[in-house]
């Protein structure tokens, strides 16, 4: 019998940290809720597993609609619409990003983009967390729902479909009752979400709090429906675990020193082996130098002939080196073809310094895919890309794509 792991599950509540305990074939049970609001001051934590769910202030979601099924694409793209809103997480913080899928269709994808800022001093707990998730995704409500609650002291709220998260934001309204301000400002998301293709009303308000005789007037006449009052749920572990990984800031400083030092060391011991190598190298130099000499009186006594046929042999460089070779670049195209998308190619030109390619598909995705695949394949990095969107036709979508080499290069 496989032994029963104790997790214990950090939460942010109404005026703290809440700390919940459970298994992973039981529910999560509350232990202690404090009024501790960092979690780097909480103590005396219970043994087991230790998991944390950032509060919704720590956090960014980024809900978009990408035309394609392919989930290899969706990082990619995620990173591409996060790059045009101005959002750039810090690489050397972490993994401070994940992806999850709110609805799949027949011509898109709804996806929801998680940017979690990078914890400050104080941040995370003492004791390394071994998972980390967000408090939003650990109450998910079926159908389209709205829940409202407050994480240390202020409302936050989410936004669901069937069960998944659409969006979620924290507000700066700490009044004890949800107001006209806090309807509006989830009203302005509702719009926000639409005008991205996402018509989100929901059928359910859900308000947690724990206070009685709570005045939910303002979310009843904002969104016509009752709301259900109740205190909020226990969390559910989110299946499966968010990617999010945020780097120790201290252990990454302690790292870097440790780093240096090594490089400082490997530095002092390169000095004497370059001293070693530039003695034996003087004598490398004088024979190269007299070799030299002796190429340069071969050369002029040399025919003129010989001349002429260094110069032919030079012209025809394109032809006998692999990485300008037609055929080697035409197969390194037909590799960025995505498998059994139906994308062929009308025509292709190619010279020693342009490429110029004409193709149709009968999908979008098949021609975006190609696209992206193509200004990121490795053998085709002399090339500088020009993607025009694709246009459409009675066959499907037609594309013309140009690759030319920049100009330094293509004159040696």
């Amino acid at each position: 019998m496989s032994k029963t792991t104790e997790n214990v599950l950090l939460v942010p509540g109404e005026s703290g940290w809440e700390i919940w305990t459970g298994t992973s074939t039981t529910p999560f049970a509350l232990h202690e809720a404090t009024t501790i609001e960092r979690a780097g001051d909480l103590t005396n934590l219970p043994g087991g597993d230790l998991l944390l769910l950032f509060p919704v202030k720590a956090i960014t979601a980024v809900p978009m609609q990408v035309t394609s099924a392919d989930d290899s694409l969706f990082p990619d793209l995620a990173t591409l619409h996060a790059e045009r809103l101005g959002l750039r997480p810090d690489p050397m913080a972490g993994q401070l990003t994940d992806l999850f899928v709110i609805a799949r269709e027949a011509d898109h994808t709804a996806l929801v983009s998680i940017l979690l800022r990078p914890p400050g001093d104080g941040d995370l707990p003492s004791r390394g967390p071994k998972g980390f998730d967000i408090s939003a995704r650990a109450y998910p409500l079926d159908g389209d729902a709205l829940a409202v609650w407050k994480e240390f002291g202020r409302w936050v709220f989410a936004l669901f479909h069937q069960g998944n998260l659409v969006y979620c934001q924290a507000t700066s309204e700490s009044s004890a009752n949800p107001d006209d301000s806090l309807a509006r400002e989830i009203r302005l998301s509702l719009i926000q979400l639409a005008m991205q293709g996402m018509e989100i009303e929901p059928t359910q308000v859900a308000l947690w709090t724990r206070a009685e005789n709570a005045d939910t007037s303002a979310l009843s006449t904002a969104f016509k429906v009752e709301v259900q009052v109740s205190p909020r749920p226990a969390p559910v572990l989110p299946d499966p675990l968010s990617k999010l990984l945020p780097a120790d800031v201290r252990s990454a400083r302690r790292a870097a020193q440790k780093r240096q030092n090594i490089l400082i060391g490997a530095a002092a011991v390169a000095v004497i082996y370059l001293g070693i190598i530039g003695w034996f190298g003087y004598g490398l130099w004088r024979d190269s130098s007299e070799t030299q000499k002796l190429l340069k009186q071969a050369e002029a006594a040399a025919p003129q002939g010989y001349a002429d046929h260094l110069a032919r042999w030079d012209e025809l460089a394109p032809a006998v080196e692999l990485d300008r070779s037609p055929v080697d670049i035409l197969s390194r195209i037909a590799t960025c073809i995505p498998p059994n998308s139906g994308l062929r190619l009308k025509s292709a030109e190619i010279s020693d310094t342009e490429i110029k390619l004409v193709g149709e598909a009968s999908q979008i995705e098949a021609v975006n895919a190609f696209s992206l695949r193509l200004s990121k394949n490795t053998d085709l990095t002399r090339y500088n890309w020009q993607l025009p969107a694709p246009n459409q036709s009675t066959r499907g979508w037609e594309f013309a794509y140009i690759g030319e080499v920049p100009t330094a290069e293509a004159q040696p």
